[in-house]
């Protein structure tokens, strides 16, 4: 047989590689069949017009990779590969990389955003150099199984300042991130126990305790929270809720709702509620809101909290407080098992506690979240779509409330095709469960789509031009499909 190939002189590809991709490709395609002999090296480097040297490195290539076998005194053929694994990508799959497949935004109101650029990076150095500075070889010996002593002292001194939570620095446990510390709550608790989340959930919570083999159900809210009455008729004996600042709805649960829901925990023994603290820190009306474990006066309320939203998520360090009950069970069960998070960082971030880097940083971050929350606002005020807008009092985030018939998927679509990313409410459904009827400001069964925008990672003219370019998109065809003004509500 003869194999012509069109090679590139002066190709960055060398002559040897063209001509071993190409023998590769027939054979991967069937056009070179099993067993067929292929041209001997002197025959096809005289047929190319090449050294005998570059097709005998083109066959050592193929030969090694078991393209092709060498039969003593009678020359190369193709060897056997028909029914092995498919090496080729599927036609019309794209070839690239999965970076260079993602859709391209101009603008993303993604609710998990945090600003980077408020990051107090020359503390931070310096707080590094002062902890490696020290000369102490126990830093870098395994330590406390809980988190160093330092660390913990400085959380429940600033969680009992800031939120109310009522602890000793032997109750709190610290971890590389939420999703370790739930595992390990899962672990110590034990198996057997039924917990239930608000509807609509943090997701990833949802996902980790039916990961861990716990049966897991959604409990509709009302204006004020997880409705205790359809928690009773859950059968659950864990309750996982975010009082201070529901995510994603962004509800406050008052206190009458917080007393009943302690009284549920309290009627049972073996009760607990998982207070997850989630973006507590950011309030920009009224008073901050106090964590609920510090009501808790019969050791039910498991409280946890993370630096993620409030410093940066790479830092990858959160806290559990444990009543004292739970402690005894987590030092039985769990004592053992090593910390996940390194002395040397746990001591950056002490001396960033204790040394007020972190309240200041706080309150620069306060500052810049508020402005950015009033600019979206007011943008949004000035385009003429129907809109209701909850949640917007707290956190990073707020809530479009959609009344004129068009749904979650058409609006998300119309902003992806003038550049804007935004996300939909039923990203923290359930299993297609949709969020229940409430009471007030977080109505949302009744809605025909609620839409998230958050806007921590993008500054006041970004945010402008981003409400601008979204109310282009949402208002001429809100236009088209009722054929007559719109008005803000």
């Amino acid at each position: 047989m003869e194999i012509t190939i069109n090679l590139k002189t002066g190709d960055k590809v060398p002559m040897y590689e063209q001509i071993y991709e190409y023998i590769r490709d027939e054979i991967r395609n069937g056009r070179i069949a099993s067993g067929e002999r292929l041209p001997s090296t002197r025959s096809l480097c005289r047929h190319l017009d090449v050294s005998r040297s570059t097709v005998e490195l083109a066959y050592e290539q193929l030969l090694s990779e078991g393209y092709i076998e060498s039969v003593p005194y009678k020359g190369y053929y193709a060897a056997q590969i028909e029914g092995l694994y498919q090496l080729t990508a599927p036609q019309g799959e794209a070839q690239t990389g999965s970076g260079d497949e993602r859709e391209k935004y101009l603008y993303d109101f993604t609710p998990s955003g945090v600003d980077l650029n408020s990051f107090p990076y020359n503390a931070w150095r310096k707080l590094s150099r002062e902890a490696l500075a020290d000369d102490r070889s126990e830093m870098f010996r395994l330590g406390c199984p809980q988190g160093e002593y330092g660390l913990r002292n400085a959380i429940s001194s600033y969680l009992h300042q800031a939120r109310g939570v009522n602890c000793t620095p032997e109750q709190v446990i610290v971890g590389a991130g939420n999703d370790y510390l739930m595992m390990l709550l899962c672990t110590i608790l034990g198996s057997g126990h039924k917990v239930a989340l608000e509807n609509p959930t943090y997701r990833q919570a949802y996902r980790l305790f039916a990961n861990m083999s716990y049966e897991v159900c959604t409990v509709d809210m009302d204006a004020k929270g997880m409705r205790t009455d359809r928690l009773r008729e859950s059968g659950a004996d864990i309750a996982f809720v975010m009082p201070s600042h529901h995510y994603p709805l962004g509800t406050v649960m008052p206190i009458r709702r917080r007393m009943e829901l302690l009284g549920w925990a309290d009627e049972e023994e073996g009760r607990y509620i998982v207070e997850d603290d989630y973006d507590s820190e950011f309030r920009y009306k009224g008073k901050p809101i106090p964590a609920l474990q510090g009501y808790d006066g019969s050791g039910r309320v498991i409280y946890i909290g993370t630096f993620s939203k409030s410093i940066a998520p790479a830092i990858r360090m959160s806290y559990l407080v444990l009543p004292m009950p739970v402690l005894e069970r987590y030092r039985e069960r769990c004592g053992f098992i090593s910390s996940t998070v390194s002395k040397v960082d746990q001591l950056i971030l002490q001396k960033f506690i204790e040394g007020g880097y972190y309240e200041r940083h706080l309150n620069k971050t306060r500052a810049l979240y508020r402005s950015r929350h009033d600019t979206l606002l007011a943008s949004l005020k000035e385009l003429k779509i129907p809109v209701r807008i909850s949640g917007e009092n707290a956190g990073v985030h707020l809530l479009l409330h959609f009344h004129d018939g068009r749904s979650e998927e058409e609006l998300i679509r119309l902003a992806a095709d003038c550049g804007v990313k935004v996300y939909g409410l039923s990203e923290y459904c359930v299993n297609g469960e949709s969020a229940g009827s409430a009471e007030g400001g977080v109505n949302t069964a009744d809605d025909d789509a609620v839409i998230l925008l958050g806007y921590a990672n993008m500054n006041e003219e970004k945010i402008r031009e981003a409400v601008r370019l979204l109310g282009r998109a949402w208002s001429i065809t809100a236009d088209q499909k009722q054929n007559k003004p719109l008005k803000t509500e």
